[in-house]
This record gives structure tokens, C-alpha cells and sequence, in this order.
């Protein structure tokens, strides 16, 4: 990515240059700490060459962030003049007037095009279909899944696979075929396992996993018109899209009832397991050679359809906002007018960002720069998310407690979870009166 996108972004740096700012400032964007945070940093230091306005991407680990920046939210501090915060955050930010309305900066840009559709949905606008935005669409990202190419292409397994399920082995299609490659290379006595999927259940980890099984399987977590829940989340395609969850979670590695992103990329650089679930941004390090020895053997695909041929993933990713604290608005403004331009976006790509430019995304030059661009081109079409409205942390904290025991502790049924939940989910939105 880094090698052929480097000559189309030459023209950045003069262009800017003729309309630097006359009184240096200085800028601070907070995020979590990750390598598209670096690779912001990278980006960002070329504004401050062009313009001379020092911008600084602050960085927190994932477990402090959220709790860091609503933290400093609540306080009315200024702290950061811009912050990319979760798609969840969209509804806390905006009804709390924590973020500035760029409702106008949207429309003056053309916003609503210039981005893909799915990242303006859900990096943007809240409430859901209101034309109301509240952050720029700055890293896509979602749910795919990488894999041992080895093993998938060696003849004498492909043989017992195909004695063993009557078609095939190849990428997996469908959840049905990804249950049985899974169950095919659990092989405990060899120490190697057929699948590594999220089940930490302390923030959006298991959620965004089982979203993945639930959304394909045509289920819904609920109305997003009318907040009803009852019926949608506890409906047949999600019972059975949870057990389908709960039945990978068997051919798993030992140990693994609290793992996330971390543990996922090691399941496949350690070796232990045939198929692995991670956002896309944690991708680059399963082609580095140097973290990952099985790198030149790591095949990536989107996830796959359910059992009626509905194929979603869950949405990960973050919007860029400007914090309605900040002293420094006027300024951070030009930032994102400079951010959101085609060459811009194409040079933030050249560094590994996921960029959200419809025209970039769509680019064959964006599509064949490494061996997983092709699978987020497509999942950034079929992405659905959680809840953003300001109580998600309370939803995301009930669907924790009640589908976490069954799936990792074989606990009751996934009707009863899924039931519970839904009891669960009316009562909070009749506290905030959203139930119309």
C-alpha cells in the first residue's frame, strides 16, 4: 500500500502551502492507542509541514479510553480540540453537546457522497436518519477474518476434508461451512484448533462478535425507528445465530473465555488455530514477518453468509469530532477541511489508514495494495452496528450479563438469554422514554 500510493499524493504539500496559516497553533486529536493512531500521527505531521499548525495525536489504551475521554467531556475541559471517538459514542457526544454540530460542514463538502455510505450511517449521523452529523468518517473498520492458507491448500487434508463433508475445503461461505472447517482442524491432541472468535466480555468484544453471527443470520437487534426490541433480538434468527456462536466458541483454544484483538492475531501467529476473527486494522501485523512467522501462509476473507444468505459484519471504526470545549474550533475546522480532500485521503490510506473516500475504497490501486483490502472493500458495504444512542454503554452492559454465561459457560438456553435481554433492553428504553 505504502509503495504504490506513494506518487499520487506529490501535490499535497504545495497546494497547502499556499494557504498556510500566518499564527502557528497547535491541535491535539485523542484516540486509542493502535497503529492507525501512529499512522494519523504520520499524516498529521505533514500538516503541520505544510501549514505549521502542530497537530499531536494523544493516545490512551483501549481499556482507559472511553473512560478518559467522557472523563474530560464531563468536565467541560479542553483538553483535546478533536477526538475519535467509537460509533457508539455518537449519541452521548452529540445530546450531551460535547460535539460540535458539522451538519453544515457535511453538507458544504458534500459529505453524504464524498464518504461511503455505511461510514457516513454510522461514523456520522445521529439520530439515524435525522441529516444531522456530528463527526467526519476517518477509519473504517469492521469484522473480517484471516486464516492458514497452508493448511486450507494441502492436498492430503483437502482429501480427508472432502471424504469427511462431501464438498470442497476452500474459504468458507457460509457459517455452516465455517463451523465444519473449524470442527475439521480441532485437533486438541495436536495442539492445533479450528477457530478463534471474541468472547471478552468487559467492553464491545463479545458483542461485536456474536453482531457478526446475528446480523448474518438475518436477525436484528431491535427497531432503530421505534426502540422495540421484543420479537427482534429474541427472535428466532438470533436464538439461532447465538447458538451458532455459542458452537464455535467449542473449537476454540483452550483458555480462551476472555479474549479480544490481541489474542485473536496470536492464535494465528502462534500457530493454534485454522481461522481467526479481528477487525481489519489489526491486520498489517499478521503480513509482518517479523510478528507473525506464518505471514507468507495468512489468507484474509470477508465474513460469511448465513444460513438464508444474508452476509453482514459488525461495524468497528471511528469518526473524527471536534470537541465543543476546544478553543481552538476555527482551527480545527481547516484541519478537517484539509483531511477530507481525495488526495489527502489517498495519502491517508498510502499509510495504512482505512480510509473512508468513496473513491479511493473503490479503486482497484486501494483493492489489490495488500492481501486483505479486497474482503474490507466488500464488508464496508454490508456493515451493521450496536446501538448509539447515549445509554449503549447500559446496553452493551446487559447484553454482556446475559448471553456471556451461555456462550462460554453453557449456561441455560439461548432463548432464555435472549428473552432476559429483551426484558432487559425495554426496561432501559422505557427508562429514557424512547419506546414510542
Amino acid at each position: 500500500m505504502r509503495r504504490k500510493l506513494a506518487g499520487i499524493v506529490a501535490g499535497i504539500g504545495f497546494t497547502l502551502a499556499c494557504g498556510t496559516s500566518a499564527f502557528a497553533q497547535e491541535l491535539t486529536i485523542f484516540w486509542a492507542e493502535w497503529d492507525p493512531a501512529n499512522y494519523l500521527q504520520e499524516l498529521v505531521n505533514e500538516y503541520e509541514a505544510e501549514t505549521g499548525v502542530r497537530v499531536t495525536v494523544e493516545t490512551t489504551p483501549w481499556s482507559d479510553f472511553q473512560t478518559k475521554a467522557f472523563t474530560e467531556f464531563n468536565a467541560r475541559g479542553d483538553a483535546y480540540d478533536m477526538v475519535v471517538g467509537d460509533s457508539q459514542w455518537l449519541g452521548a457526544g452529540s445530546t450531551g453537546g460535547h460535539y460540535v454540530d458539522l451538519t453544515d460542514f457535511f453538507k458544504k463538502h458534500n459529505l453524504g457522497e464524498v464518504m461511503a455510505p455505511a461510514t457516513v450511517k454510522y461514523y456520522a449521523e445521529y439520530p439515524g436518519n435525522s441529516g444531522k452529523y456530528w463527526a467526519i468518517p476517518l477509519e473504517g473498520d469492521a469484522v473480517g477474518w484471516s486464516y492458514r492458507k497452508d493448511w486450507f491448500e494441502d492436498p492430503k487434508e483437502m482429501e480427508a476434508f472432502k471424504a469427511k463433508y462431501g464438498y470442497d475445503l476452500d474459504v468458507p461461505k457460509t457459517f455452516a461451512q465455517l463451523r465444519d472447517i473449524a470442527e475439521f482442524f480441532h485437533r486438541p491432541d495436536e495442539k492445533r484448533y479450528g477457530v478463534a472468535i471474541y468472547t471478552d466480555n468487559s467492553y464491545d468484544a463479545l458483542v461485536m462478535g456474536v453482531e457478526n453471527a446475528i446480523f448474518s443470520y438475518g436477525g436484528e437487534l431491535g427497531n432503530y425507528e421505534t426502540y422495540e426490541v421484543d420479537g427482534y433480538i429474541n427472535s428466532d434468527k438470533a436464538v439461532a445465530a447465538v447458538e451458532a456462536y455459542k458452537e464455535l466458541y467449542q473449537f476454540t483454544p483452550p483458555g480462551w473465555a476472555k479474549t479480544f484483538f490481541v489474542e485473536n492475531n496470536q492464535a494465528i501467529t502462534e500457530g493454534l488455530a485454522a481461522m481467526s476473527m479481528n477487525y481489519f486494522a489489526f491486520f498489517p501485523a499478521l503480513l509482518n514477518e517479523a510478528t507473525n512467522p506464518h505471514a507468507k501462509n495468512t489468507g484474509f476473507f470477508a465474513n460469511p453468509a448465513g444460513p438464508d444468505g444474508d452476509q453482514f459484519a459488525a461495524l468497528g471504526g471511528q469518526g473524527i469530532s471536534i470537541v465543543s470545549y476546544s478553543q481552538n474550533q476555527e482551527e480545527s475546522m481547516k484541519f478537517l477541511e484539509w483531511f477530507i480532500r481525495a488526495d489527502v485521503q489517498k495519502r491517508w490510506a498510502e499509510l495504512g489508514g482505512y480510509t473512508c473516500h468513496a473513491a479511493t475504497l473503490e479503486s482497484e490501486e486501494f483493492r489489490n495494495a495488500t492481501p486483505y483490502n479486497e474482503a474490507f472493500y466488500q464488508t464496508m458495504f454490508k456493515v451493521k452496528d450496536f446501538w448509539a444512542v447515549p445509554e449503549y454503554a447500559e446496553l452493551l452492559q446487559q447484553i454482556n450479563q446475559r448471553i456471556y454465561p451461555y456462550i462460554v459457560g453453557g449456561e441455560g438456553t439461548a432463548k432464555e438469554a435472549l428473552d432476559a435481554l429483551a426484558a432487559d433492553w425495554t426496561e432501559t428504553f422505557k427508562k429514557y422514554d424512547r419506546l414510542k
